[in-house]
């Protein structure tokens, strides 16, 4: 079965999609099996991987059982690298699923047909504790925060972890933090060292090592409907990226391992 991660922070301007998008781009490039899903009205994972959802459609018709969700799959430029777009229709969701007691589950119940065709599936929420964004969390193994190298994100995380505490309690009891990733980090701003040093400090081996910096052509490769990597496949950020995959997946192998040692000590 792929590990589904939602990539959420409910502050805005984090770097929640470029991080989806990226992410998602340099594990394909490592010929993992990966879906994305642009589970956020804006539509900008859909539009940052170049992909018209116009007349095709997106995760909603999904969401409110009108389309199979494989059917609503999309190639992208990258051979390993499926996309699931999301449509301005998203909105209205939330709207329509009020009174269905399986609210909560609908994106669950859409991805368990096709989450054993991928090594990983990302859910790029929205910047918001919404009904999309729980049915992201109920339907995911762990999440993924993106945090800004700046003083107020430090003020929006804690926000996010009591969202996720709050879904494994009632909804998802298996829902772990996957990891947080520093994001927009300048080196030459002494700031961002004092964000990435409180974070390291209170959340310790659950930050990755890895840190996004502060890049033009990250924040030029969505005009052109690209990731980075195939924007400018020898920038820093297309390279970080590179490095927050190896890193992701170095973790998922060492708790592979954590768990196969623990069921053979029963």
């Amino acid at each position: 079965m792929g590990r589904i991660i939602s990539v959420a922070n409910q502050k805005g301007g984090v770097g929640k999609t470029t991080t989806a998008v990226n992410l998602a781009a340099a594990l394909a490039v490592a010929e993992k099996r990966v879906l994305l899903i642009d589970f956020d009205p804006q539509g900008n994972a859909t539009s940052g991987l170049g992909v018209d959802a116009n007349g095709h459609g997106g995760i909603y018709e999904a969401l409110i059982s009108r389309r199979h969700i494989r059917d609503l799959l999309v190639d992208t430029e990258l051979r390993c690298l499926k996309l699931v777009p999301s449509t301005i229709d998203l909105i209205g969701a939330e709207v329509e699923l009020v009174d269905d007691p399986e609210r909560d589950t609908r994106l669950k119940a859409a991805l368990d047909s096709v989450s054993a065709e991928f090594d990983y599936i990302f859910i790029d929420c929205p910047p918001s504790l919404s009904l999309l964004t729980v049915n992201a969390l109920v339907a995911s193994d762990s999440v993924l925060i993106p945090l800004q190298c700046e003083y107020y994100a430090l003020e929006g995380i804690s926000k996010i972890i009591r969202t996720i505490e709050l879904i494994r309690s009632r909804l998802n009891p298996g829902i772990e933090v996957e990891g947080i990733v520093l994001t927009m980090f300048d080196a030459r701003n002494n700031l961002s060292h004092q964000v990435a040093d409180e974070i390291r400090r209170h959340f310790g081996s659950k930050a990755f090592t890895t840190v996004i910096p502060r890049n033009v052509r990250i924040s030029e490769s969505p005009s052109f409907g690209k990731p980075v990597l195939l924007y400018d496949i020898n920038s820093k950020g297309s390279i970080s990226y590179m490095e927050l995959a190896k890193e992701l997946v170095s973790k998922g192998d060492r708790r592979m391992y954590a768990g196969e040692a623990t069921r053979r000590s029963v």
